[in-house]
């Protein structure tokens, strides 16, 4: 059951990974388009990862026409005035290639690996994509049906599919994380072309882009490569919007029960919480460590092993530009209730806000995390990807080698001051997500 849980945040697309390694070296420079660029030479094989980060997600849309950010990731496959339509991926695939795309509230990011002799063909096709993409009526309604059918087998008809989207959908009033990157599809059907043609040229032009190459290449070449292919797209005209909606504080407990075809309740609590990147969000992300992170965690050892109130509980933070949501959640073993597993849950809270955690603990989170970052950045794809978060969501790239540091210096105090300060009924949403057979 928890595979099933954390498989909806994949499809989703909504986690971000910020990993580190040690002395990760980078040079990045904007060229005059306003296209910025990130490159890391690294010798060790003979593959190179482009990535194109558009700084667009979700939150950028109109609340009538949700899902346009996803629409595109699909939709920029379509190919562009040079490149046949259908022959997009075939083209990297052909060429010993891997190429996929995801979209996250925030942003939309495609990239690609390829062997290192295909550097020059793989900026050529990035460059395809943000000047000549393929927007058509043809490639509008292949899209269309497409979308639909992944929404249909990732959300219908996935146990527990629909949770996030009621996580979301309750949990803000105002901001537009209220909906999540899939949206709606009666949107996409009323949406016409000359609607996602605007959306294009607003927000995939290269000065809302960050280009980051890695792997074995040669830093002059592929500056001149870059240049070659990027340095005549026209800078965007149009303003590119940046919601500024900050949503209102939450002064009461919000409690909304949500049924669907599952055989087992589940118990989510969703704490706003601050952005990622200041200290309280490192803090609370560390407390979600402590709660549920491998078999010693507090919720497996205590609700799932000791009580056997659920069959799975964990806790996770969704890193946002925004302030976003510190979640918690249980699936109910067989017999127990939501009210149990509720209980169950709030007990552990509450030891995490009124005794803090151990130093011990506070240890194994640290080496945990130290773990991560080495391990994300043992692939060039994921060294080019947190080099164009870092510099999107934080303005400062080389977090990739320092961000480790802002983990270990909290303390068990710090951890526990941001408890006390965000997991407060008061600042949380209950959603109880049951079976349908459980309507009275």
């Amino acid at each position: 059951m928890r595979k099933i849980f954390f498989s909806l945040l994949a499809l989703c697309s909504i986690k971000a990974s910020f990993g580190q390694s040690v002395n990760i070296k980078f040079t990045e420079y904007d060229l005059p388009n306003g296209l910025h660029v990130i490159l890391h030479e690294d010798h060790t094989i003979p593959t190179v990862a482009i990535s194109v980060l558009y700084h667009v997600g979700s939150k950028n849309e109109d609340p009538s026409r949700t899902g346009f950010a996803h629409f595109f990731e699909h939709l920029l496959f379509e190919g562009s005035e040079n490149i046949q339509r259908g022959e997009y991926m075939k083209l990297i695939q052909n060429n010993g290639g891997v190429i996929n795309a995801n979209t996250t509230f925030d942003r939309t990011f495609y990239f690609e690996t390829l062997p290192s002799n295909k550097l020059e063909q793989g900026l050529w096709m990035e460059s395809e994509r943000m000047l000549h993409a393929k927007i058509d009526d043809i490639g509008l309604e292949t899209q269309r049906k497409v979308v639909k059918e992944e929404k249909k087998q990732r959300y219908e008809n996935t146990p527990y599919g629909h949770l996030l989207e009621q996580i979301f959908k309750n949990a803000y009033t105002k901001h537009p994380y209220q909906w999540t990157p899939i949206g709606e599809a009666q949107y996409i059907d009323e949406a016409t072309l000359p609607e996602f043609i605007d959306f294009y040229k607003t927000f995939y032009v290269p000065n809302n882009a960050t280009l980051s190459i890695g792997g074995d290449i040669n830093i002059e070449q592929t500056k001149a490569w870059v240049q070659k292919y990027f340095g005549d797209i026209p800078k965007g005209t149009k303003p590119i919007p940046r919601p500024n909606i900050v949503e209102p504080a939450q002064t009461q407990e919000k409690r909304v029960t949500y049924y669907d075809k599952v055989q087992l309740p589940a118990v989510v609590f969703a704490y706003h919480a601050p952005a990622q990147g200041t200290a309280e969000s490192y803090a609370l992300e560390m407390v979600a460590k402590i709660l549920s992170d491998g078999k010693s965690s507090r919720l497996q050892k205590q609700v799932v092993d000791k009580e056997q109130k659920a069959v799975a509980a964990g806790a996770f933070n969704l890193p946002s530009e925004d302030p976003g949501l510190a979640m918690m959640f249980g699936i109910a073993n067989m017999g127990v209730s939501a009210e149990d597993l509720e209980k169950a849950m709030n007990e552990e809270v509450e030891k995490i806000v009124t005794k803090g955690v151990t130093q011990e603990e506070l240890n194994k989170c640290r080496n945990q995390i130290e773990k991560d970052f080495i391990s994300q950045n043992q692939r060039v794809l994921g060294i080019v990807e947190n080099l164009a978060n870092y510099h999107v969501y934080f303005g400062n790239t080389n977090l990739i080698n320092t961000e480790l540091e802002r983990y270990m210096k909290l303390t068990t105090t710090d951890l526990q001051a941001a408890a006390k300060k965000y997991f407060t009924k008061n600042n949380r949403l209950v959603l109880y997500y049951l079976p349908d057979s459980s309507k009275n």
